[in-house]
């Protein structure tokens, strides 16, 4: 089972979604219970998805998430292919829904 990079700073951020194809930003808050609910969901569906590399970012810890990735509310799961940003889900997450969008991607890049 994959596990999630802990990034710690906006610099470990950029250079996660800068070193990797296919990467997936599950930014949290310690105190958010639909964070809490959230974050296996996501682990168990990335299980099929292994070229998807995770990253778990604490938005009390890097304060500047919010203002570089336009976030106002948590959980936000971000997803980019070669550093862009083509998926954004935040809050309620409908997980067969984000499924379908990390397929279609996944598929076009690794077959």
């Amino acid at each position: 089972m994959q596990s999630f990079n802990e990034l710690h700073s906006i610099d470990e951020v950029d250079q996660f979604i800068a070193n990797h194809q296919l990467s997936l930003l599950f930014i949290f808050r310690p105190n958010c219970s639909v964070c809490h609910g959230l974050l296996p969901q996501v682990k168990e569906l990335m299980e099929d998805y292994p070229a998807i590399k995770l990253g778990h970012v604490n938005a009390d810890e890097i304060q500047e998430i919010a203002g570089c990735f336009t976030i106002f509310t948590v959980p936000v799961i971000l997803v980019f292919v070669e550093g862009k940003e083509y998926v954004r889900e935040a809050r309620i997450v409908h997980m067969d829904l984000f499924d379908q969008k990390i397929n279609k991607i996944y598929k076009n890049l690794i077959g």
